[in-house]
């Protein structure tokens, strides 16, 4: 079983080979999609006159702040836009696609964060509102199995909902994570725009979870999710975790084959 995360411009972005990739490796095992769509929602957040607001942790992560109108307008786009057109591109190809929220069959919960620590501009740390963005504490793998039992591809979207039903924003990459570890995959794939992590402008190949830990603050804004979220997957009972281009022929099938990408184990 393989859980692949791919962005939300699945067809600006990747490989014209990317989704035929998808079912010649559906053919073999069970493949579970989780997809992300931030350029999305940015931009129908600017369409709409809501600016869109980031900030960043201690650590160096940065992440979209999701107050009350931004979660309304992440849920509309990432369930609605991005996913369905993700579900009609593999349904034009021959895949049989489900499409879900993590609301969905309660598919992803989540706690709400009551609070961020964030660096403000003059670089201290900040305690502010957690608005709406979800810590996942819980995925229903057994509903997910049950989809790949007839032999059905889901499609999740990262908006989880909480204890207090609310629609959360939660990170793609780590809903990835979460998802694979509680489905028992063997793998996880982070589908990006380059081969996988550069370190010192080289691609790193291979790498344990700790080492892996101890290059993040080596690592920049956007693969620094994919590591942590990998090295997370890996905690979470997933072997091997995979960093790879989307832009390749055949990606996904090469990823496998561990070629030009970036593999991370125990």
């Amino acid at each position: 079983m393989i859980t692949i995360k791919i962005g939300g411009s699945v067809v600006d972005e990747m490989h014209p080979s990317a989704v035929s990739d998808i079912k010649k490796v559906a053919e073999c095992e069970s493949v579970i999609i989780v997809h992300g769509g931030g350029k999305a929602v940015t931009s129908v957040c600017e369409q709409m006159g809501s600016e869109p607001r980031f900030v960043t942790s201690p650590s160096g992560i940065r992440s979209r702040y999701t107050d009350r109108e931004t979660a309304r307008i992440f849920t509309m786009v990432m369930s609605g836009m991005v996913n369905k057109e993700i579900v009609r591109l593999l349904q034009q190809n021959g895949i049989n696609a489900v499409g879900l929220s993590g609301a969905d069959a309660r598919t992803i919960r989540a706690r709400r964060k009551k609070r961020l620590i964030i660096v403000n501009e003059k670089g201290r740390k900040q305690a502010i509102d957690g608005g709406y963005t979800g810590k996942i504490s819980e995925v229903n793998s057994g509903f997910i199995k049950g989809l790949l039992g007839q032999g059905i591809v889901p499609v999740i979207s990262p908006v989880a909902i909480s204890e207090e039903y609310e629609m959360l924003n939660v990170d793609g990459d780590r809903a990835a994570a979460n998802v694979a570890g509680a489905t028992g995959s063997d793998k996880v794939l982070f589908m990006t725009n380059v081969d996988g992590l550069m370190l010192d402008d080289r691609l790193v190949t291979g790498m344990s979870r700790q080492e892996a830990r101890d290059a993040m603050p080596k690592i920049g804004p956007g693969m620094e999710k994919k590591v942590l979220a990998s090295t997370e997957a890996i905690d979470m009972g997933v072997r091997t975790a995979l960093i790879a281009s989307g832009r390749r022929e055949n990606p996904i099938s090469r990823a496998i084959a561990e070629e030009n990408c970036t593999v991370i184990r125990k």
